[in-house]
């Protein structure tokens, strides 16, 4: 950890790495907001779907295909959004993010395909036996996998860098290792992308690197921190306060520079005490 932000760490913020990933899955669907961006992801999946004619839908006009795909995937966003509130509910349910997504979208694809075989027998005039309803589950469950990792890649929450623990030996950062003379021994407050470059903001002021974010966060291993959005690092004592600016919340850090925390990072790093 950088000598200037151990002396002024609190002992609540010593080891937020448990709360910040328990249940990670669940931050995908936690609200009403969530419900909606996820209707918003799905309506745009079912116009896709109807312009591509996927399921052999193509033998059929457009407006009918947008009337079977819209509604159904609006209807399996809802069947996922219920589905996934009650089974983040069992005890460390969401601790493996990818399995738990896929057991997640075998288990609504389920009820997806009964929504699937009554929606296409209204709008279609299909008329698909209920023996053969297995031989529809196997189309539905691809598209539901599908949905369901978009949905992860979308609503998660960034990286986390981490301080060595307090029995461990100590590790220096090898990005500090990339600190500018004008720079050298500050302490790091956060990083933020500005095209290919990142702009260091430091105790000593602040200065741009040639390099991407994500290799970025490699080499910060070592520091406490989290990737607060897609273009920020911020490392966690560096925070001062933080602020909401309509329904967007912005960490105050020291030396006044305010970077943002996008939707699905603010639940938990707020129950990581980091505000």
């Amino acid at each position: 950890m950088q000598p200037e932000l151990r002396e002024t760490a609190e002992p609540k913020r010593e080891s937020p790495a448990d709360s910040v990933h328990a249940s990670r899955f669940a931050y995908g669907y936690e609200s009403g907001r969530d419900l909606i961006r996820n209707l918003a992801v799905c309506i745009a999946a079912g116009v896709f779907l109807a312009l591509v004619g996927a399921l052999g839908t193509d033998r059929v006009p457009m407006g009918t295909r947008l009337l079977f795909w819209v509604p159904v995937m609006i209807g399996g966003a809802a069947i996922a959004h219920f589905v996934a509130m009650a089974a983040v509910r069992i005890p460390r349910a969401g601790n493996n993010l990818w399995m738990f997504g896929a057991l997640l979208a075998v288990m609504v694809a389920i009820p997806i395909t009964l929504l699937v075989w009554a929606h296409s027998g209204w709008v279609l005039g299909t008329n698909i036996p209920p023996e053969r309803l297995h031989m529809l589950y196997g189309p539905v469950l691809i598209i539901s996998v599908a949905m369901t990792a978009l949905i992860v890649v979308v609503s998660q929450p960034g990286r986390l860098t981490h301080a060595p623990a307090p029995d461990a030996p100590p590790v220096r950062a090898r990005f500090l290792e990339r600190l500018p003379a004008k720079l050298k021994g500050a302490v790091i407050y956060a990083v933020s992308s500005e095209d290919h470059y990142l702009r260091l903001h430091t105790s000593k002021g602040s200065d741009l690197i040639l390099m991407r974010l994500s290799d970025a966060l490699t080499e910060l291993e070592g520091l406490e921190g989290a990737q607060t959005h897609r273009s920020w690092w911020v490392a966690r004592e560096a925070v001062e306060s933080a602020r909401r600016e309509g329904d967007k919340l912005v960490l105050v850090l020291k030396g006044g520079v305010e970077a943002p925390v996008s939707r699905p990072n603010v639940r938990p790093l707020r129950e990581a005490g980091w505000f």
